[in-house]
C-alpha cells in the first residue's frame, strides 16, 4: 500500500468516525482538568456560572464561562470541604455551599456555608458563615442499612429557606428521597421533614444528585444520572405534590450538578469518569 493510499484511507476513516453522542443535551464545552469533580453549579446571568467540587478537593469557588473555561477563583475562608455536594443562591446573589455529603450516614457536623455575593468581592479570598443543622429522624450514626437516608447532594433556596433533597443509600435500595427545609440563617437548626419522593428503584440512575428552582419559583428540577425530574403546579413547600414530568436526557454519565439559567434553560455538568464526562451542557425545557 503506497503513501497516497494510506492517506486516503485515513481521511475516509476520519470522515466516518462518529461524533460524540450527548443525547438530548447540548454540549457547551469541556471543563478544565482541575474541575474534574464539579458537584454544584449556579448561573450568573446568562454568561457564566459559579461551581464547586466535592470531597477531597480544594476549599475553592470557581467561575466559568458557558464554554467551560475558568475565569475566576476564590479560596473560601472559614470553611472546610468535608464533602461539598451542591451550590445554591438567593435573590441578592449570596451563595450557599452544601457541606452535607454523608455517604456513610455517620456525620454529626453537617453544615451549609453562606457566602456574600462573589460578584462584589475583590482579591482571591471570600469569607463564609456557617449554618449548622441535623436531621431529627436520624437516631444512630450510622443507622441500620435499611435507614441509610441521610446523605444529601441536592438543595435550593426559596423564600429564606433552604430545601434539601436526600440521597438514598439503603440496602436493599428503595429509591426514596426525603425533603427537608431549614432556615437560611446563620446558626444551628433542626431540619424539618416536609415530604418524600421516589423517582424509581434503579440505584444507578435514581439517586438525586442535584436540584434547583426556576427564577420565577414555578419549576423545581431534580437531577439523576441521565434523568431530570421536573415539578410544576405545586402550591406548598412540598413541591412533590405538584405535577411531575420525568425527562430522560438519553446521556448516561455521572451528572452531579444542575441549575436554571432562566425559566426554561438548564445548565448541567458531569464529573470525569474514565474517558467520559467533565463537560458542561445545556438543556431546554419545552
Amino acid at each position: 500500500m503506497n503513501k497516497l493510499t494510506i492517506f486516503l484511507v485515513f481521511v475516509f476513516l476520519q470522515g466516518c468516525a462518529q461524533k460524540p453522542y450527548y443525547g438530548d443535551l447540548t454540549y457547551l464545552g469541556k471543563l478544565p482538568s482541575k474541575l474534574s469533580e464539579v458537584s454544584g453549579i449556579v448561573s450568573i446571568g446568562n454568561t457564566s456560572a459559579w461551581v464547586i467540587e466535592d470531597n477531597g478537593n480544594k476549599d475553592h469557588l470557581y467561575a466559568i464561562n458557558l464554554k467551560g473555561n475558568l475565569v475566576k477563583e476564590f479560596k473560601v475562608e472559614n470553611a472546610k470541604n468535608h464533602d461539598w455536594e451542591d451550590l445554591a443562591n438567593d435573590k441578592e446573589g449570596n451563595l450557599y455551599i452544601g457541606n452535607f455529603g454523608n455517604n456513610a450516614n455517620d456525620r454529626k457536623n453537617l453544615s451549609i456555608y453562606k457566602l456574600p455575593n462573589p460578584e462584589n468581592e475583590t482579591g482571591k479570598k471570600i469569607k463564609a458563615e456557617k449554618i449548622s443543622f441535623h436531621y431529627p429522624e436520624q437516631k444512630k450514626f450510622p443507622p441500620k442499612k435499611s435507614k441509610l437516608m441521610f446523605d444529601c447532594e441536592a438543595f435550593f433556596y426559596k423564600d429564606n429557606f433552604l430545601y434539601l433533597i436526600t440521597k438514598n443509600r439503603t440496602r436493599p435500595y428503595t429509591g426514596k428521597a426525603l425533603i427537608y427545609k431549614i432556615p437560611a440563617v446563620v446558626g444551628s437548626h433542626e431540619a424539618k421533614l416536609i415530604g418524600e419522593f421516589t423517582a424509581c428503584t434503579d440505584q444507578q440512575f435514581c439517586s438525586v444528585t442535584g436540584a434547583d428552582i426556576s427564577p420565577d419559583g414555578k419549576k423545581v428540577v431534580l437531577l439523576g444520572s441521565g434523568f431530570i425530574w421536573l415539578f410544576t403546579d405545586f402550591s406548598s413547600d412540598d413541591f412533590t405534590k405538584g405535577t411531575l414530568r420525568t425527562i430522560d436526557v438519553k446521556h448516561r454519565t455521572q451528572q452531579e450538578s444542575i441549575c436554571f439559567v432562566d425559566n426554561s434553560t438548564l445548565l448541567i455538568a458531569d464529573e470525569q469518569s474514565k474517558t467520559k464526562g467533565r463537560n458542561l451542557y445545556s438543556y431546554q425545557i419545552d
